[in-house]
């Protein structure tokens, strides 16, 4: 009788609770969402696909939701009409960053172009972004180095073909977007299949991405901040010391040797002028932070997108023999895709726009907070609040995009819609102020990389696999990755 009275008085408890959410979420006009349980709140809805889970409570509760998360109020944008509102009409009141617990190491939210807030420092280095690393005229005076790095991609996977051996996709991109990065930096390779010192550092930055993906206690509950039970900020600022070490060697060995050699001054040399000329822009320590965000925004991003297009068209053997064909008959077959050809190979971009639709880089994009309440359609979104965009979920929104659920990149063929920010059915990227910077560097490199490697081989799937039988399950992170590695063929021509 004593335990039945017991489960009665904790079931009234918890109807007591349930109906008191359900009002307090009245009274303070939050967006419509699923009632949250004590201490937990609506954390147990996420599960290990929370931008699935999401989109799904979507579907339920609406476009503009909002959550428990711990002791966290999230509200979730899941249209391109309310991302639209959030990221562009109320851009600046959405511009601050909930910055996860993890970048807390070496206190790199204080130095980070991602983290900072809107104001003049973190416009200063945005300016330096833009003008001395992404803008066209830089972009163009490196297109050298990109290609060499392309080129041993390829010649990597030419070695593979001559032994029938299969090449895992993911890797050797992640290995060629850390070389071209640090190229376009420091004039240098800093990762090779046959450095041990070059493996460790890929390692590091495989490392850091893998924590920086893990859902970690801290950010769900901040009181938990001194104990770290995880202990992710730990290892990641392990893994962060020994990046910023390597980076200051390379720093010092710079100042010591003065410009790069060659006719081409490179980003370090650029930064370091810059930070001569105006101390108060930019100082050493932003040159070397900067440099941490280039890498650990620049490489994953990259390889999982050319990973999943890779993927893609090898399961669709239709649309890699239309890309193929088109290859062939612009550049002739076999031959390395440089830049200045993007623009005559329509389809390639068409497939590399599919791609960034149904797998975007960044699931839910980088969490966004506000400082201050905001009314967004009606609904007040109250101060503190973090704020995540599904950008997955938009790319597969079925009232937009008709089949949304099929690889299709012939949707693109007559279409004006363009992954640059300004369209919101397609924000792979995101959108606003907060666009990523590294956006040009990517509508570069992922169409080379990938039309490169279609024109120089045949492919086929390991272990004799047929293409419908290829598993496109996702592995959830700060990035989307494929839950199991694309492993692949090449075949000489």
């Amino acid at each position: 009788m004593d335990y039945l009275t017991i489960v009665l008085g904790l079931l009234f408890a918890l109807t007591l609770y349930q109906g008191l959410s359900s009002l307090s979420r009245k009274a303070k006009k939050l967006p419509p969402g699923p009632t949250p349980f004590p201490i937990i709140g609506n954390l147990h809805l996420l599960g290990d696909q929370p931008h699935k889970s999401l989109a799904k409570l979507a579907k339920k509760h609406g476009p503009l939701m909002s959550l428990k998360l711990g002791q966290i109020t999230t509200v979730v944008v899941t249209s391109s009409d309310m991302a639209k509102e959030v990221l562009q009409k109320q851009d600046l009141a959405f511009s601050f960053r909930s910055i996860p617990d993890a970048l807390h190491a070496h206190d790199q939210y204080r130095y980070s172009v991602v983290w900072l807030p809107v104001a003049s420092r973190w416009r200063s280095l945005r300016k330096i972004l833009n003008s001395n690393i992404f803008s066209g005229n830089r972009l163009d005076a490196n297109q050298h180095l990109r290609l060499k790095k392309v080129q041993e991609l390829v010649a990597y996977c030419r070695k593979n073909s001559q032994v029938g051996e299969a090449v895992d996709v993911g890797r050797a991109a992640f290995r060629t977007s850390l070389n071209l990065l640090s190229n376009t930096l420091f004039s240098k390779d800093l990762t090779d299949p046959y450095s041990d010192s070059a493996k460790e550092f890929k390692d590091l930055v495989w490392n850091i991405m893998l924590e920086a993906g893990k859902p970690n206690l801290v950010d769900f509950f901040p009181v938990l901040e001194k104990i770290d039970p995880q202990g992710i900020r730990r290892r990641m600022t392990i893994h962060f010391g020994k990046v910023l070490k390597l980076f200051g060697g390379l720093v010092d060995e710079r100042l010591e040797q003065g410009k790069s050699k060659g006719g081409n001054s490179d980003v370090l040399d650029v930064l370091l002028t810059t930070s001569e000329d105006a101390p108060g822009e930019i100082d050493r320590t932003h040159i070397e932070r900067m440099c941490l965000d280039l890498f650990v925004a620049g490489t994953d991003t990259t390889s999982n997108t050319l990973e999943w297009a890779m993927a893609e068209v090898l399961r669709n053997p239709e649309k890699m023999k239309k890309a193929k064909a088109e290859l062939a008959e612009v550049i002739g077959k076999g031959k390395l895709v440089e830049e200045a050809d993007v623009s005559r190979l329509p389809y390639l971009r068409c497939i590399v726009k599919e791609t960034l639709r149904i797998h975007p880089p960044v699931p839910f994009l980088i969490p966004r907070r506000v400082d201050q309440d905001v009314e967004v359609c009606g609904y007040n979104v109250p101060k503190g609040s973090q704020v995540l965009v599904n950008a997955w979920a938009i790319g597969r929104d079925e009232t937009v995009w008709e089949n949304a659920l099929a690889f299709k990149p012939e949707r693109f063929w007559e279409s004006e819609l363009d992954i640059r920010g300004r369209d919101f059915e397609l924000i792979p990227f995101g959108a606003g102020r907060r666009i990523c910077p590294g956006l040009p560097l990517a509508v570069r490199m992922v169409p080379v990389m990938l039309g490169s490697l279609l024109n120089s081989f045949g492919w086929k799937l390991e272990a004799g696999i047929a293409p419908k039988d290829l598993d496109m399950e996702e592995k959830f992170g700060i990035t989307l990755q494929k839950a199991y590695p694309l492993r692949a063929v090449p075949i000489s021509l």
